[in-house]
């Protein structure tokens, strides 16, 4: 089916704008939306917050509209699950989700409007997908003609390479097997050269196009700054002198650590909750709807959160340790500034945030093939961990981007000293080499910084290791510079560490280090500048305006009403508010002050069935 072959209201710019109130597409959605609409198969890698979901929602519309039946959507989680579908209602398509929240009466009732093809979309998980019973439902629509498209969102979940492998995604193959006529889309904002390539052969989508879109979020502002010795007082300051009044997420590694800096940031007087896995059910569930309800909530959480959560107005994520590699730092950061107002990335990063990886790494019980990709995208992290050009230009290269210098990461804000730590990065390969000679034992990093700094310890006193001849040559750097030259190292691949104690040892690579024969210029270790609260123009300021827009005072007056009504209405239906209205919309109708139907119709993101249901309280709300 072509766009010009179908019916006026089967059309997608007719769907966008009556649908979803947009006057027109983004980037590749066009050309993404005619071609599965026309019954081609299609691998889409968008980043987050640039309009996936349009990617296949137009499309189930468009061919449910042409008599094709119901699109069956792959999703991970039962929260996407309830939002996505919440969305669709509110604007007046007829969707549904079947997961483990449904009563039996409920589950019995959405699959008799699956069954009748009335149903548009139908989001399920990827185990219910391929269960024989549900297999034999999809069957019998096929037979009917009534099977339209298959949407598998969140398709880096396939490859064992991508940094959520799910073992369910597996079995989704199937789908081409059995249903071949049906077109499928497979959606996702991460994958690498490797993952795509999994994607494509686990999926067996061979035959499908792919479509490419830029992965730079220019709204968000990267920052990694050294960890000191209170890391959770950086994050704090850092809260508090950018984002007091804001949402956001902080990942830490462990359930632990959730814990204890959720608990910290409340005695602070941050409104922080905790999310793990270790968490009960009920708890994890009320907590996660505080944060997708709620302004101004602080998730603090392991990584069990955040794929699919769609709250816009997520104003900065933070990373208190460091991620397993470039994929899911890209994707967790990706969820701040969904609204596409600015947003800000922020990690704190050390000697310990390696080692810990490293050992994860080589404790896995994992393939030696498997380890070795993972120690590579783990070396890609660090390299932009530690890098003194533009953090945008190194994150985007690793995804195949060419792209310049981004004016908007704290390497181009505030370009960061350099030294040449040769002859230091000589002294500490040394010292490691001279412990190895001295009865073949090796330590840790404490001890090393020690040794070179002179300082006695009994562990110094008990190995006679003042005696070495490296004792005391590094005396003249503190404690900080020592821990950044070793930090380094260990990035550049010159040293490693191993063992249950994480001991050093020196790399082949470290004979040209010690040779002389590579010159190493090294960050100046450094503390982020404090630089006051992100302004909504992109700059920084300490405005109160938590519009996603510039707004007069009228204007910001008038959004704070929109904002309250719009409360009151995501209370009484029980959804986040942002699936009634975001807050760039809401913000456009203060600015514009429409003072008719039609006027309001003419704002991006109020559809028909939006404007018919609330249309005239807006009006009231503004007048």
């Amino acid at each position: 089916m072509k766009s010009a072959d179908l019916s006026s209201d089967a059309r997608p710019q007719q769907i966008l704008h009556e649908v979803f109130g947009y006057s027109a597409f983004r980037g590749a959605q066009a050309d993404i939306v005619d071609h599965v609409v026309a019954g081609g198969d299609a691998l889409v890698l968008m980043p987050t917050g640039g309009g996936k979901s349009l990617c296949y929602q137009i499309p189930a519309i468009a061919r449910h509209r042409s008599q094709q039946g119901v699109t069956v959507v792959v999703s991970p989680l039962i929260a996407l699950m309830h939002d996505q579908v919440g969305a669709l209602e509110e604007a007046g398509v007829h969707a549904a989700f079947l997961n483990s929240s449904l009563s039996g009466e409920q589950a019995a009732h959405v699959e008799r409007e699956m069954m009748s093809g009335r149903l548009v979309m139908l989001y399920a998980a990827p185990e219910r997908i391929t269960n024989p019973r549900f297999l034999a439902q999809l069957d019998s629509l096929q037979e009917r003609g009534l099977l339209s498209l298959f949407a598998i969102d969140e398709a880096h979940c396939v490859s064992q390479w991508g940094h959520d492998f799910r073992s369910e995604y597996l079995a989704l193959s199937l789908l081409h097997e059995r249903y071949p006529e049906v077109p499928r889309i497979a959606l996702t904002a991460t994958a690498d050269d490797l993952t795509r390539a999994d994607i494509i052969e686990r999926l067996r989508l061979e035959e499908a196009r792919i479509f490419i879109s830029s992965f730079d979020r220019p709204n968000i502002r990267y920052t990694i700054v050294e960890k000191d010795s209170k890391p959770r007082d950086q994050l704090l300051r850092f809260i508090q002198d950018e984002h007091g009044e804001d949402a956001g997420v902080v990942y830490c590694q462990s359930r632990k650590k959730v814990d204890e800096t959720a608990d910290w940031l409340v005695s602070a007087g941050i409104k922080a909750l905790p999310y793990h896995a270790g968490l009960d059910a009920a708890v994890r569930q009320r907590h996660q709807d505080r944060f997708l309800r709620e302004d101004s909530i602080v998730m603090v959480a392991t990584i069990a959160f955040g794929m699919g959560i769609d709250k816009p107005d997520v104003r900065f994520v933070a990373h208190l340790d460091l991620p397993k590699n470039i994929e899911s730092y890209y994707q967790e950061t990706g969820r701040a500034g969904r609204d596409g107002a600015p947003a800000d990335a922020w990690m704190t990063y050390g000697l310990a945030d390696v080692v810990n990886q490293r050992r994860m790494i080589d404790e896995s019980p994992a393939g030696e093939e498997f380890k070795k990709g993972q120690r590579g995208k783990l070396d890609a992290l660090l390299a932009l961990a530690e890098a003194t050009d533009c953090r945008r230009v190194r994150l985007l290269a690793y995804f195949g981007e060419l792209s310049s210098a981004c004016g908007n990461c704290d390497n181009c804000l505030v370009p960061p000293a350099t030294w040449d730590g040769t002859d230091a990065a000589r002294k500490l390969l040394s010292c490691i080499y001279r412990f190895h000679q001295n009865g073949g034992q090796r330590f840790g990093a404490g001890h090393l910084i020690d040794v070179l700094r002179g300082k006695v310890t009994d562990k110094v006193t008990q190995y006679g290791h003042q005696s070495l001849s490296t004792w005391g040559i590094g005396a003249d750097l503190p404690e900080t510079q020592w821990r950044a030259v070793l930090r380094q190292l260990i990035a550049l691949g010159h040293v490693f560490t191993e063992g249950e104690y994480m001991t050093l040892a020196l790399a082949d690579s470290a004979r040209a280090v010690l040779k002389g024969e590579v010159q190493l210029l090294l960050r100046v270790p450094s503390v982020a500048p404090k630089r006051g609260k992100l302004s909504r123009s992109g700059g920084t300021g300490k405005g109160k305006s938590t519009a996603p827009i510039e707004l007069d005072e009228d204007a910001l007056e008038r959004f704070e009403q929109l904002k309250s009504w719009r409360a009151e209405v995501a209370k009484e239906h029980g959804l986040p508010a942002y699936v009634i209205f975001q807050n760039v919309t809401l913000a456009e109708m203060a600015r514009q002050n429409p003072q008719s139907l039609d006027e309001l119709a003419g704002i991006s993101g109020v559809g028909a069935k939006k404007l018919e249901a609330y249309g005239e309280e807006i009006l009231r709300v503004l007048g």
